[in-house]
């Protein structure tokens, strides 16, 4: 195994991470945002109001998206297991 080849796969793994985390990153953002505009406006300043709605948001978008997130996994998966005959030459 050469040194392009441990970089190229590092890559793909940090790659497909991201993919797959991107979507509840996004969500916790965008609630947290709203979440503390809200308690900026009514100067309620409770750390577990920002807490609870973006474990539920994150948790739903979650929830939506395991069949995409489990059928990506599998794909990256399957793609890496049978590249491994590549990898020993």
């Amino acid at each position: 195994m050469n040194q392009a080849l441990v970089v190229d796969l590092a890559r793909n793994a940090i790659t497909m991470a991201l993919m797959l985390a991107a979507p509840m990153l996004i969500v916790a953002l965008l609630i947290g945002t709203i979440v503390s505009i809200i308690q900026t406006v009514t100067q309620v300043q409770e750390q577990t109001l920002s807490f609870v709605p973006k474990l539920l948001a994150v948790a739903g978008v979650f929830l939506m998206l395991l069949p995409w997130i489990l059928q990506t996994l599998v794909r990256y998966t399957s793609e890496l297991l049978r590249s491994l005959p590549a990898f020993a030459s």
